[in-house]
């Protein structure tokens, strides 16, 4: 199995395991990035198809399912920092219709930290209809929470990208994809996409559907909220080119890990400097901690982020970590202490979450090669 990309001695326990999984079948193909203060590994390789024909390329992308959820946060960040958009405002200050049933103390906090109690649509909900940005906004708008909101989490599958992106439009006129592509991918030069153009179709490999059933049902789950989507779903047209928020972004362990080190760095990028310190570690503000009411595991969550703890299913050893994952696999890391990105980014889907162990066993080569 030939891998291609950069990758320091430094960190050949990185390399070890990527090839490893690779050559074992865990991944048809895949890509591992870690930026640790400006020296970067990027790696690739594997196949863009179940058929392992197509060879996976240096610009190959792909969906990064729940990963999407952190690029939505740096939006909502950036007009924080630019003193546009207050995380203790109530919601309705920008979005005046959403100032129904009991919404009004709602703050935009509570939506970055799932704890709005608008974990899923009172109806429910097929393809065309999230791919319908007034239907989805506006059904959100109408119906009331599920628990008293900002008194636990409950993970918000779809709604979380639907609820901040339309806060971000009320406040710049842009949509989510647009503010994304024209204040943070653009300036910094970087391949991820919400709302995927034509132009890219050619380098994008589709995520293979798990093989494995699906696990029995979590009994500590307590809300139940719809998955809409499946993996052939994602293979339509009308999804690459809807802006959904909380899902539907593409890109790959590279780009991935580029975005969000901007965090882990303090705001600065290479060239010039994106958030200030103080926004960057206002992702730290613990919103949440206890037993997800949706996904029934244990979460803290901040902003936007979850946070490391010994209860936590992704544990660093330091406590100033955010990070979360996608469907199917996916993983991103920030650790402000190490000044590390870490972002593993595949096409072959797991039902493991955040507990699949192709990106965690990843993650921790990344942290023995911090160790003197």
């Amino acid at each position: 199995m030939e891998i291609h990309g950069s990758c320091s001695d430094r960190f050949s326990a990185v390399r070890e395991e990527f090839v490893r999984s690779l050559r074992g079948g865990a991944d048809v193909g895949a890509s591992v990035a870690v930026y640790l203060d400006g020296e970067p590994v990027d790696l690739w390789g594997g196949h863009t198809d179940q058929a392992r024909t197509e060879p996976w390329q240096r610009d190959t992308v792909t969906n990064v399912w729940s990963i999407t959820k952190t690029m939505t946060t740096l939006c909502a960040l950036l007009l924080v920092d630019r003193g546009e958009l207050d995380l203790s405002t109530p919601v309705a200050a920008y979005w005046p219709e959403f100032r129904t049933e009991g919404k009004d103390r709602i703050e935009v906090r509570h939506l970055l930290g799932h704890t709005a109690g608008l974990p899923d649509w009172d109806q429910p909900m097929a393809l065309d209809d999230l791919c319908d940005w007034e239907k989805a906004t506006t059904l959100l708008a109408r119906q009331a929470p599920r628990w008293e909101p900002g008194t636990a989490s409950g993970y918000h599958r779809f709604t979380h990208g639907f609820l901040i992106g339309e806060v971000v439009r009320r406040v710049c006129g842009q949509s989510i994809g647009a503010f994304f592509a024209d204040h943070i991918a653009g300036p910094l030069d970087i391949d991820f996409h919400i709302g995927l153009t034509a132009e890219h179709d050619h380098r994008v490999s589709e995520v293979i559907p798990p093989t494995a059933p699906a696990p029995a049902a979590n009994p500590r789950v307590a809300i139940p909220v719809g998955a809409y989507v499946t993996a052939q779903d994602t293979r339509s047209v009308q999804w690459r080119r809807a802006e959904i928020p909380a899902a539907a972004g593409y890109g790959n362990a590279r780009s991935v890990a580029a975005v969000q080190s901007v965090l882990a760095t303090g705001g600065r990028t290479p060239s010039a400097r994106l958030l200030s310190e103080a926004t960057c570690r206002s992702v730290f503000r613990e919103q949440s901690h206890g037993v997800d009411l949706v996904l029934g595991v244990p979460l803290r969550f901040g902003m936007g982020y979850a946070l490391t703890a010994d209860d936590a299913p992704v544990r660093t050893a330091n406590l100033r970590t955010c990070y979360w994952g996608g469907r199917g696999g996916s993983l991103v890391v920030n650790d402000f202490d190490a000044r590390m990105t870490f972002a593993y980014v595949m096409n072959r889907m797991t039902h493991l979450g955040l507990t699949d162990p192709r990106g965690r066993t990843l993650l921790q080569a990344a942290y023995e090669a911090l160790t003197p």
